[in-house]
C-alpha cells in the first residue's frame, strides 16, 4: 500500500482543478494514475530462487518490465491484457535483483522500481562431470551423455526438466537415473552420424531438494563422427569393421576360450570406452600362485566392458586367430590390425559381438544398448 501511494503521488495524476477548497462545483473526479505492484516486495531478503517475479498494474497497462542482476535479464511475459507480467525462469541464488516497471493509463504514466535478494542455499547443485567432455573429441554414434552432480538430487523431475539435448539431426532419447548423483541420456536408435549435439544443464535456481538449488548452468558441445560399427562372431572367428556402412577392415580374431564363464566373451552391443598402449591385464580375483593366475602386458588395447574385455594385440595367438577361441575373454587380433583398430576408433563406437551364451549386462561398462529403450526410459523422472 505504501508503494502504491508513493507511485500515485509522483505520477502527477492525483491533483485536478477544483480538488482544493470547499466549492468543487460539477468538476469530474480525478483519474488515478496506474498503480504498480511488484512481488517479491521491496527489500525482501532470502527469496527462494524458484519464486516467480510478478508485476501487476491497476488503472492502466504495463508497457515495460525488466528484472536484472549483474547485467543479466530474466525472461518473462505479459498476460493478454498487459496488466500482469510473470517471470519464466528461475532466479540465481545469492543475488540482488532490480525490478523496473512502466505503465500507462488515462491518469497518466507511472513507474516503479524495487529490489530484492535471493537466498544462499545450504547446498549448491553443480555439474561436476559430463562424459563425453574432452575438448576436441569426436565420439561414436552409440555414445551416451553421462552427467554427474556434486550433491544428491531429490527432486529428479525438476532437475531432469532442466537438462536439454539439442542435436543437429534430432532423434528420440531419454534420461535414466542411475543413482541420486548420476543420470545418463541414451537415444532410442544410434545417433545419426556427422553432426554436433549440444547438451545444456539449465540448473541455475532449480530446486533439487530441501535447501538445495542449482547455482550455475553447464553447457557442452559433442561432436558425433562417422558410423563405425564392428561386427564380431566368436563362431567364425572374424571381425568386420564398417565405416558409414562400407567395409573398411576384415580381421581374423580369437575370442574367449569359454572354459569358464569368466573366460567367455560377452555377446551384445558394446561401446568402445577407452584405450591404452600398453595395458597390464591381471586375472580378476586371483593372486600370484593361484590356478589360472595371469599377468599380461598387451599393446594397442581398446576397452569394451568393465569386466576386462578389450580388443587388443595378441602376437602369441596369431596362429589361432581366424580358427579358434583361446583368450581369457578379450578379442585378440594381430599386432598390425590391432594397431589399426586402436588408431581409428573413438569412444562410443559400436562393437557388436555374437556367438556366446554369456550376455553383456546393461551396466557392465557402457553396455546401455543391451537394455530395450522401452525399459530404459522407465528410469526417467519425467516418463509416465
Amino acid at each position: 500500500m505504501a508503494l502504491t501511494a508513493a507511485l500515485s503521488a509522483c505520477s502527477g495524476g492525483s491533483g485536478a482543478p477544483g480538488s482544493a477548497g470547499g466549492d468543487s462545483g460539477d468538476a469530474a473526479p480525478a483519474v488515478p494514475a496506474p498503480a504498480i505492484k511488484i512481488s517479491p516486495a521491496a527489500n525482501t531478503t532470502k527469496v527462494r530462487p524458484d519464486k516467480t517475479v510478478v508485476v501487476t498494474a491497476a488503472n492502466g497497462e504495463l508497457q515495460e518490465v525488466t528484472v536484472q542482476a549483474g547485467g543479466e535479464t530474466i525472461e518473462g511475459e505479459f498476460d493478454s491484457t498487459h496488466t500482469k507480467w510473470t517471470s519464466k525462469q528461475p532466479l540465481k541464488p545469492s543475488t540482488r535483483y532490480t525490478v523496473s516497471a512502466k505503465a500507462a493509463g488515462k491518469g497518466g504514466p507511472a513507474t516503479a522500481t524495487s529490489r530484492f535478494t535471493t537466498l544462499k542455499p545450504k547446498v549448491g547443485l553443480e555439474v561436476v562431470d559430463v562424459t563425453p567432455g574432452i575438448k576436441g573429441e569426436t565420439v561414436g554414434i552409440g555414445m551416451p551423455i553421462m552427467v554427474r552432480f556434486n550433491a544428491p538430487v531429490q527432486d529428479k523431475a525438476a532437475v531432469e526438466q532442466a537438462l536439454e539435448v539439442d542435436a543437429e539431426k534430432p532423434v528420440k532419447g531419454a534420461w535414466r537415473w542411475i543413482d541420486d548423483k548420476y543420470v545418463i541420456y541414451r537415444t532410442a536408435k544410434y545417433w545419426p552420424a556427422h553432426q554436433k549435439v549440444k547438451f545444456t544443464a539449465h540448473l541455475t535456481g532449480v530446486k533439487a531438494g530441501p535447501d538445495t538449488y542449482g547455482v550455475e548452468d553447464h553447457a557442452t558441445t559433442i561432436k558425433i563422427g562417422a558410423a563405425w560399427i564392428s561386427s564380431v562372431s566368436t563362431r567364425t572367428h572374424m571381425m568386420v569393421v564398417r565405416r558409414d556402412g562400407k567395409v573398411v577392415q576384415t580381421m581374423k580374431i580369437s575370442a574367449g576360450k569359454a572354459t569358464t564363464r569368466e573366460y567367455t566373451t560377452t555377446s551384445g552391443i558394446h561401446l568402445t570406452m577407452e584405450r591404452g598402449n600398453p595395458v597390464t591385464m591381471i586375472s580378476p580375483g586371483k593372486k600370484e600362485g593361484d590356478p589360472g593366475y595371469y599377468k599380461e602386458v598387451v599393446n594397442h588395447a581398446v576397452r569394451i566392458s568393465n569386466s576386462g574385455e578389450y580388443v587388443h594385440s595378441a602376437p602369441w595367438s596369431v596362429g589361432s586367430q581366424g580358427r579358434a577361441n583361446v583368450s581369457h575373454g578379450c578379442v585378440n587380433a594381430s599386432p598390425a590390425q590391432a594397431k589399426w583398430f586402436y588408431d581409428n576408433f573413438h569412444r562410443g563406437d559400436i562393437v557388436k559381438i555374437v556367438g556366446t551364451n554369456r550376455l553383456l549386462e546393461w551396466d557392465n561398462g557402457w553396455g546401455f544398448w543391451q537394455m530395450p529403450f522401452s525399459k530404459w526410459k522407465q528410469g526417467s523422472a519425467l516418463e509416465s
